[in-house]
């Protein structure tokens, strides 16, 4: 395992996070305030609680995800889509590093960016209500499983991406629209038993539902079957980047 060039890919990403620190981590904490403002204050004063937990509450987990899944995307694929679209990714494909470590090197810096994020809208959040996580472990597994294997995604985004369009068209016209249906700011319990049964073919569901499941112990879904999703999308992931780098789909070309 070449470290060095991990490292090395790794703090150029990172780097790149400081430079654009307002667009990167200032504007999606204060997108997020303001739904907190929103939803939080303005519509949940007029909504009971769900499941006894507050509903200002009870969409912190959702609006953390819907924060995560976004960044993370966004992070890995203009990450890798700019040394496509420079032509600098050849010296990469050139240089002694194998996919594995490449991958490491962007996908973890991502991953990164979205994980430190999450931890500022969780500290945002507490100044809007009152936040408690039952299971700080399976928190910050779920936390950590998501933001990889989304940073994954991104990566594999950025590679079959040929233009900004495509880059920016999956975030937001699947990634969002999913987020928002995946129990954000709901439970599907809520929904009609139709409804209740198409909603379930949404994968964010899954992820949604463990992430509240470790604050309030609340879940749509068995917390079992919401892990064993997030695994599979990750190794399924992981599958795809390697074919992608073994085949040199829109690598080398």
């Amino acid at each position: 395992m070449n470290f060095r060039a991990v490292k090395a890919i790794y703090a150029f990403e990172m780097a790149r996070t400081r430079r654009t620190l307002f667009q990167s981590i200032v504007s999606p904490v204060i997108s997020t305030s303001l739904y907190f403002v929103i939803f939080g204050s303005a519509i949940g004063s007029r909504i009971d609680e769900i499941d006894g937990v507050s509903y200002g509450s009870f969409i912190v987990p959702g609006l953390v995800m819907l924060s995560l899944l976004t960044e993370s995307v966004s992070n890995a694929s203009f990450g890798i889509f700019f040394p496509r679209f420079s032509g600098t990714i050849y010296e990469l494909l050139s240089a002694p590093v194998t996919w594995v470590e490449t991958l490491l090197g962007y996908a973890g810096a991502a991953a990164s960016k979205s994980l430190i994020l999450a931890a500022i809208i969780l500290t945002t959040a507490n100044l809007f209500v009152d936040v408690q996580i039952a299971h700080p472990f399976w928190m910050l597994t779920f936390l950590v499983l998501t933001a990889v294997s989304f940073s994954l995604f991104g990566f594999i985004l950025g590679i079959w991406a040929d233009g900004f369009e495509k880059l920016q068209i999956v975030p937001m016209l699947i990634i969002t629209p999913l987020t928002f249906l995946g129990g954000s700011f709901y439970s599907i319990s809520m929904l009609p038993p139709f409804w209740q049964t198409v909603t379930l073919f949404n994968p964010v569901v899954y992820l949604i539902s463990g992430f509240r499941w470790s604050f309030y112990e609340n879940a749509d879904v068995s917390v079992a079957l919401s892990f064993g999703m997030t695994c599979v999308f990750l190794v399924v992931c992981i599958l795809i980047v390697r074919w992608m780098f073994t085949s040199g789909y829109r690598l080398r070309s």
